[in-house]
Protein backbone atom coordinates (compact mmCIF):
# COMPACT_ATOMS: atom_id res chain seq x y z
CA UNK A 1 0.00 0.00 0.00
CA UNK A 2 1.44 3.10 -1.37
CA UNK A 3 1.19 6.47 1.47
CA UNK A 4 -0.25 9.35 -0.19
CA UNK A 5 2.00 11.90 -0.37
CA UNK A 6 2.68 14.78 2.36
CA UNK A 7 2.92 17.86 -0.52
CA UNK A 8 1.60 17.57 -4.66
CA UNK A 9 4.10 16.24 -6.67
CA UNK A 10 5.43 18.09 -9.82
CA UNK A 11 7.59 16.86 -12.15
CA UNK A 12 8.51 18.42 -15.25
CA UNK A 13 9.86 16.09 -18.07
CA UNK A 14 12.83 17.54 -20.10
CA UNK A 15 15.84 17.03 -21.69
CA UNK A 16 19.12 18.24 -21.95
CA UNK A 17 19.24 21.49 -24.37
CA UNK A 18 16.01 22.05 -24.16
CA UNK A 19 15.59 25.79 -23.51
CA UNK A 20 12.02 25.83 -23.08
CA UNK A 21 12.55 22.79 -20.61
CA UNK A 22 14.95 25.37 -18.75
CA UNK A 23 12.30 28.51 -18.90
CA UNK A 24 9.36 26.37 -17.33
CA UNK A 25 11.78 24.72 -14.66
CA UNK A 26 12.43 28.14 -13.50
CA UNK A 27 9.29 29.31 -13.14
CA UNK A 28 7.93 25.80 -11.93
CA UNK A 29 10.26 26.49 -9.21
CA UNK A 30 9.29 29.68 -8.19
CA UNK A 31 5.43 28.35 -8.22
CA UNK A 32 6.56 25.41 -5.93
CA UNK A 33 7.41 27.90 -3.13
CA UNK A 34 4.25 29.76 -3.47
CA UNK A 35 2.33 26.84 -3.47
CA UNK A 36 3.99 24.36 -1.68
CA UNK A 37 4.62 21.01 -4.16
CA UNK A 38 7.25 19.97 -4.15
CA UNK A 39 9.81 19.82 -7.75
CA UNK A 40 11.22 17.09 -9.37
CA UNK A 41 13.07 17.18 -12.87
CA UNK A 42 13.76 13.76 -15.04
CA UNK A 43 15.41 14.15 -18.16
CA UNK A 44 13.68 11.13 -20.65
CA UNK A 45 16.77 10.73 -22.97
CA UNK A 46 18.68 9.95 -19.94
CA UNK A 47 16.06 7.44 -18.66
CA UNK A 48 16.15 6.20 -22.21
CA UNK A 49 20.01 5.48 -21.86
CA UNK A 50 19.63 3.98 -18.60
CA UNK A 51 17.36 1.43 -19.90
CA UNK A 52 13.83 3.13 -19.29
CA UNK A 53 12.65 4.27 -22.50
CA UNK A 54 9.20 4.48 -21.78
CA UNK A 55 8.70 8.41 -20.63
CA UNK A 56 10.43 9.27 -24.19
CA UNK A 57 8.32 7.15 -25.94
CA UNK A 58 5.51 8.58 -24.10
CA UNK A 59 6.16 12.11 -23.69
CA UNK A 60 9.45 12.77 -26.07
CA UNK A 61 7.71 14.54 -28.97
CA UNK A 62 6.24 17.61 -26.97
CA UNK A 63 8.51 18.31 -24.15
CA UNK A 64 8.28 20.14 -21.65
CA UNK A 65 5.54 17.48 -19.74
CA UNK A 66 4.47 18.96 -16.47
CA UNK A 67 3.31 15.59 -14.52
CA UNK A 68 1.02 16.18 -11.31
CA UNK A 69 0.93 13.25 -9.02
CA UNK A 70 2.65 11.23 -11.95
CA UNK A 71 -0.33 12.30 -14.15
CA UNK A 72 0.02 14.60 -17.06
CA UNK A 73 -0.76 18.09 -16.52
CA UNK A 74 0.00 20.00 -19.55
CA UNK A 75 3.04 19.86 -21.85
CA UNK A 76 5.19 22.65 -23.69
CA UNK A 77 4.53 25.28 -21.08
CA UNK A 78 3.01 25.69 -17.56
CA UNK A 79 -0.87 26.13 -17.55
CA UNK A 80 -0.91 28.13 -14.29
CA UNK A 81 -4.22 28.91 -13.72
CA UNK A 82 -5.25 25.41 -14.11
CA UNK A 83 -2.20 24.15 -11.96
CA UNK A 84 -2.88 26.91 -9.37
CA UNK A 85 -6.60 24.94 -9.81
CA UNK A 86 -5.32 21.62 -9.21
CA UNK A 87 -3.46 22.60 -6.16
CA UNK A 88 -5.70 24.08 -4.45
CA UNK A 89 -8.33 20.99 -4.57
CA UNK A 90 -7.86 18.59 -1.83
CA UNK A 91 -9.78 15.65 -3.29
CA UNK A 92 -6.75 15.12 -5.77
CA UNK A 93 -4.32 13.80 -2.78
Amino acid sequence: MTRPASRPQVTLLTRDGCVICLRVQTQLAALAEELHFDLTTTDVDAKANAGDPSLRAEFGDRLPVVLLNGREHSYWEVDEPRLRADLARTDIW
